[in-house]
C-alpha cells in the first residue's frame, strides 16, 4: 500500500476547519497550522486576562479532526459547548477554558494541544502559526466610509476582519514573531500544504508574515494548494475578485511559489483573470464544486474531500 501524505493545512477559523473535515477523508497525516491573532470574544477576553494565545481558533481546528466514533464526537460538541448568560462564564466556550486550563498546568502550549488531541483522538495535529499572541495591524483606504480616498491604520483582527474599506496591506506585532518550532517543521516534511480558506487578511495572509513561517512556505518541497473562498466580494476583501486574491497573496509573499489554485466555477465570473493571476505564482487553476448548496457560503466537506482528492491523487 502506498503511503499517505501528509498535509500541512494553514488558517484559522471556520474556513481551516472546513479544510481539515475535508482532508481527513483524504489522509491521516495532518498537521494543522492555526493563525494567533484572535482578539475578539471568549479567545480575546481569555487572552488579555492571562496573556495567553487565544485559544478559539485552535479549538476549532482540534474539533474539525476529532475522531469520527461516540467518544470522539461527544468529547467535540463539550469542546465547542458555549455557556450562555452574561455572568462571568456568558460567552466562553468550555474548550477554550479547558486549553487555557492544560496550558497552565503544564507550561507548554504544544504539549496541551496534543493532550487535547488525545482526547478527542484526533486525527492529526494542532499546532499554532507563532509562540506568542500576535496583533494585526493593517493599512485600510475608506475605513472611514465619509472618507473613502483616506488612509488608515486598523488595529485588531476584529477590526480589520470587519471593516468596510479596502485592506492595502498586513503587518504583525511583535514583529518578528515568535516562531513555532513544530509548525516551520510541519510545512518543510510535507508532502503538500494547504493555504485557505478563510478570512484572507485576517486567517489566511498572517501565516507569510512570520518569517521563519515564510521560509518554510517558500523553501519546502511540499507541493502548495490556495483553496479560494466560497463566497467573494465580502467583509475584508470587498470588491475583490478571485483574481485579486492570489495578487494579494503574490504581492505579500512575492517569493511563494503555487501549484494549485482551486476555486468553486460559481464563484468564478472571469476565468481567464483567475488563469493569469494563477500564472503568475506559477500554479494551475482546478474550478471544482466545492460549496453546500444547503448553507450558502460554506464548504462541503464532502465535497472539498473529493476536490483534495483529485487534486492530491
Amino acid at each position: 500500500m502506498s503511503r499517505r501524505p501528509a498535509v500541512a493545512a494553514l488558517g484559522g477559523g471556520h474556513g481551516l476547519a472546513a479544510s481539515l473535515q475535508a482532508l481527513q477523508l483524504v489522509t491521516d497525516r495532518i498537521t494543522a497550522i492555526v493563525t494567533v491573532a484572535d482578539d475578539g470574544g471568549s479567545s480575546g477576553r481569555l487572552r488579555r486576562e492571562f496573556d495567553i494565545l487565544p485559544p478559539g481558533d485552535l479549538r476549532m481546528a482540534l474539533a474539525a479532526l476529532c475522531d469520527n466514533s461516540e467518544w470522539g464526537m461527544q468529547w467535540r460538541d463539550a469542546l465547542q459547548h458555549r455557556f450562555a448568560g452574561d455572568g462571568p462564564l456568558g460567552g466562553h466556550a468550555l474548550g477554550n477554558l479547558l486549553i487555557a486550563s492544560l496550558w497552565d498546568l503544564l507550561g507548554d502550549p504544544i504539549a496541551g494541544l496534543d493532550l487535547v488531541g488525545r482526547l478527542l483522538g484526533a486525527r492529526g495535529r494542532v499546532l499554532p502559526m507563532a509562540g506568542e499572541p500576535l496583533q494585526i495591524r493593517a493599512d485600510v483606504r475608506g475605513a472611514d466610509p465619509d472618507r473613502p480616498d483616506e488612509v488608515s491604520e486598523l488595529v485588531g483582527q476584529v477590526t480589520v476582519a470587519t471593516t468596510p474599506g479596502r485592506v492595502l496591506n498586513l503587518r504583525l506585532e511583535p514583529d518578528p514573531p515568535m516562531p513555532c518550532r513544530e509548525a516551520v517543521d510541519a510545512v518543510l516534511d510535507a508532502d503538500w500544504v494547504v493555504l485557505g480558506p478563510g478570512s484572507w487578511f485576517t486567517s489566511v495572509m498572517p501565516h507569510l508574515m512570520v518569517p521563519h513561517l515564510r521560509e518554510a512556505l517558500i523553501s519546502t518541497p511540499a507541493r502548495r494548494i490556495l483553496t479560494l473562498n466560497v463566497v467573494m466580494n465580502d467583509g475584508e476583501t470587498q470588491g475583490f475578485t478571485p483574481a485579486d486574491h492570489v495578487q494579494v497573496l503574490r504581492e505579500h509573499a512575492p517569493d511563494l511559489h503555487l501549484d494549485v489554485v482551486l476555486a468553486d466555477p460559481r464563484v468564478v465570473e472571469d476565468e481567464d483573470s483567475l488563469r493569469a493571476a494563477a500564472e503568475t505564482v506559477g500554479a494551475q487553476v482546478h474550478l471544482l464544486p466545492v460549496a453546500d448548496p444547503d448553507h450558502p457560503g460554506t464548504h462541503d466537506p464532502l465535497r472539498l474531500a473529493a476536490a483534495y482528492r483529485d487534486v492530491i491523487g
